[in-house]
């Protein structure tokens, strides 16, 4: 079993407002481990973002605790400790990007953490190669597509070396390509690099390709497990404004017209093959 990298207990956060404070989460009890890669699903209004933003101590908790190995979050002198460990990612790469070439915005993390310059030029060039950015070192980030930004931003991220990377709806802003470019760059950091990765999503089919979905609502966590599983809880995923992957919706409503099929087949491809073996 790997170690436990973040865990919240009991976690409860209130935004302020001034007639009463606004609770966001509700007592929220987690554990992630190293080396997973997890997704948070919910929609607007669930507390998903909210819960990112305490996983590397953007906010603190208002009752409650989060752990980054081992590190209270409210610990002010870990903070700098607990921001190598996790790195985040927004939806917007624009907000994240400051210089005017890709390789000096990638250089920027690593120098404000004191990296020596030698290997400040080592991380930025492996970080663009684990992206796929590499052959746009040169180039100047606003003149990139959206995925592209995006990619530069997680890049960016990745040159501090952290061992946790959690992207907040990092994909809402781009196209279809933009998406399956940045998905893609996740998916592998996680299986090459071992880089646990916290997805915060409210698109089914990218929470499908996590090993593990963690379903909210209002404030709580509704469901959490294999993906396969939880969408199997279409009824549970209704109640709460969520739908299910296209594949299990309809695999779902030849169920309920008597079809004897299963409700874990997530892509097309395992979708068709369900429908294939029974039209044998």
């Amino acid at each position: 079993m790997s170690e436990l990298i973040l865990k919240t207990e009991s976690l409860t956060f209130s935004y302020p407002a001034e007639d009463a404070p606004k609770e966001v989460l509700n007592g929220v009890d987690l554990e992630i481990q190293e080396g997973s890669f997890v997704a948070v699903l919910g929609h607007n209004g669930s507390g998903k973002s909210t819960l990112a933003k305490h996983l590397n101590a953007i906010l603190l908790p208002s009752g409650g605790k989060v752990f980054v190995s081992g590190l209270d979050t409210c610990d002010e002198q870990k903070l700098l400790d607990i921001r190598r460990i996790v790195g985040m990612v927004f939806q917007n790469p624009d907000n994240q990007i400051v210089a005017n070439v890709v390789e000096e915005d990638c250089a920027f993390g690593p120098e404000n953490l004191g990296v020596p310059p030698l290997e400040i030029r080592q991380r930025v060039d492996e970080a663009l190669k684990a992206v796929g950015m590499y052959q746009f070192r040169e180039h100047a980030p606003h003149l990139l597509s959206g995925g592209q930004k995006q990619r530069i931003a997680i890049a960016g991220v990745l040159a501090m070396k952290p061992r946790c990377v959690v992207l907040d709806e990092p994909t809402a802003m781009l196209d279809p390509i933009g998406r399956r470019e940045v998905l893609e760059t996740i998916k592998k950091l996680n299986q090459e690099s071992g880089v646990t990765v916290v997805l915060i999503t409210h698109h089914m089919d990218e929470a499908a390709q996590a090993d593990r979905l963690i379903v909210m609502s209002g404030g709580k966590v509704v469901a959490d497990g294999a993906p396969q599983e939880v969408f199997q809880r279409v009824e549970e995923l209704k109640a709460v404004g969520l739908t299910v992957p296209e594949t299990v919706s309809l695999l779902y409503e030849l169920r309920k017209e008597g079809v004897d099929l299963p409700l874990d087949a997530l892509t097309v491809e395992e979708c068709a093959q369900a429908l294939y073996q029974i039209l044998q």
